[in-house]
């Protein structure tokens, strides 16, 4: 993108909606509730002809001290120093406040450009209001509607001084058109992937990477630990995380996409809306992700919620790695192994030979061990077996252990091949479908696992039946 806009103001002037309408997605969680943004995001703005960077920051408050307030006060700060241009947006219903005041007295004093924006200003209501914003001292406000997309071509005309000359869109009419309603976020938005890219393109293509786990186990920690910098909000409270946060970062010539998700409590302790729509997020990220790090607590390994996000991760295909954070604290270190490995055989053999890496993300231990078992897994999960050896595979496999009989007849299995990678996918031709066994099905996705050396990741097997060429269509 050209160049960077960062949206800034006082809690629920409606910045994420604004996020979200210039972003073309429902990227950012909006609700009515004050403070729902705590991490600063981007994504990739369009109106009007103009393409930028659009940054979604948590509301300022005047406060300096170490609370949660005042660190996300920190990190809207360091939002707005990597910004090209600032929105500075008002409540046009409300008036001016005296936050408002305070912090536009701050944003005279930056050196960032900033642009006055009196948002809800649609109909008489916000008149009053849009008059009060010329007191700021900040120029004259663009009055818009981010919920219902009024005004956008005045935030254009305010936008074109800071957009390159060669990328500036052709002159229009003031009126123009109301930008388009937010779609729901896609794959492409929200670190997506495609089916099956070419093996060239793949290396140049970023590996999506969820970082997900029950709340307050250190995913934020291990985010910023990754990339060496504090670009989300970390601290003893639990749930602090709400959006999910996406970073592109580079390790050892290999593009990433790191996201940071809400942490994932049990459905039934989860009261709040802006909790669950927290929790949606995340699950939204674990479907479109390629690789998700589960990361559990050293203390707690593997408890029922671990297992049920483990299990939800599988049952969508995507390839999974074990986390084991603050594992400098465990006394017993072989002990807590072994119950690991106990619990993962138990519970979760549909995925046997996961990697499990021990790490503490807090003082940044093993961390490239882990991205080493990121790496090993994707792999893996893009593994290809040619169909001949499949099928000298399971010649040999009939033969030793055929099929069980159904009605004193032999199932008939034909051949098999992969139709599919990540996660690997195998369809087996079959005269009868429906009566081959579970167990025996299980039998032949583990021989496939050893054989062809496919571990720790979710490894399908499709049923299907020829079609008879003499039957009538």
């Amino acid at each position: 993108m050209s160049f960077t806009v960062a949206i800034v103001g006082r809690p629920n002037v409606g910045k994420s909606t604004l996020f979200n309408r210039l972003a073309g997605k429902k990227l950012a969680l909006v609700d009515d509730t004050p403070g729902v943004t705590r991490d600063w995001r981007s994504a990739d703005g369009h109106v009007g002809g103009l393409s930028f960077t659009i940054v979604d920051t948590a509301g300022l408050e005047d406060v300096t001290d170490d609370s949660l307030e005042a660190r996300m006060r920190r990190q809207t700060e360091q939002a707005l120093e990597r910004a090209d241009v600032a929105l500075f947006l008002i409540d046009a219903r409300s008036g001016v406040t005296p936050l408002d005041r305070h912090f536009a007295r701050l944003l005279r004093r930056s050196k960032t450009p900033v642009i006055l924006v009196a948002n809800k200003a649609e109909g008489k209501v916000g008149m009053p209001g849009l008059f009060e914003a010329f007191e700021l001292g900040l120029g004259d406000p663009v009055p818009l509607s981010a919920e219902h997309g009024e005004g956008m071509a005045d935030l254009v005309e305010a936008l074109l001084p800071y957009a390159p000359k060669d990328e500036a869109p052709a002159p229009r009419g003031r009126r123009g058109r109301a930008a388009k309603e937010p779609e729901p976020a896609t794959l492409d938005e929200v670190e997506g992937i495609g089916d099956q890219p070419e093996p060239e393109e793949e290396k140049a293509k970023p590996i999506h990477v969820a970082i997900v786990g029950r709340p307050n186990v250190g995913k934020s920690t291990l985010l910023n630990g990754l990339i060496g910098e504090e670009r989300v909000l970390t601290g003893p409270e639990a749930g602090m995380t709400r959006d999910a946060i996406a970073v592109d970062w580079t390790w050892r010539d290999r593009p990433f996409r790191l996201v940071d998700t809400a942490g994932i409590r049990r459905r039934a302790r989860v009261d709040e809306k802006v909790e669950k729509l927290a929790v949606a997020d995340a699950l939204r990220v674990i479907r479109l992700a390629q690789v998700v790090v589960l990361v559990v607590d050293a203390d707690q390994i593997l408890d029922k919620q671990d297992l049920t996000i483990a299990r939800m991760v599988i049952d969508e295909g995507r390839a999974l790695v074990l986390a084991v954070n603050k594992w400098d604290a465990v006394e017993n270190r072989a002990l807590a192994l072994k119950e690991v490995e106990d619990k993962l055989q138990a519970s979760l053999a549909q995925a046997r030979g996961m990697q499990v890496v021990t790490i503490s993300a807090l003082r940044k231990q093993k961390l490239d061990t882990l991205l080493d078992a990121v790496l090993q897994t994707y792999e893996v999960w893009n593994r290809r077996v040619p169909t001949a050896q499949l099928n000298r595979w399971l010649s040999g496999v009939l033969e030793h252990h055929p099929p069980p009989l159904v009605e004193g007849r032999r199932l008939k299995i034909r051949y098999m091949t992969q139709v599919k990678t990540r996660p690997p996918t195998f369809a087996l031709f079959v005269n009868k479908p429906m009566d081959l066994p579970e167990s025996y099905q299980r039998y032949l996705v583990a021989g496939l696992r050893d054989t062809f050396d496919v571990p720790g990741v979710p490894l399908r097997l499709v049923l299907r039946k020829r079609k008879n060429p003499f039957a009538e269509s």
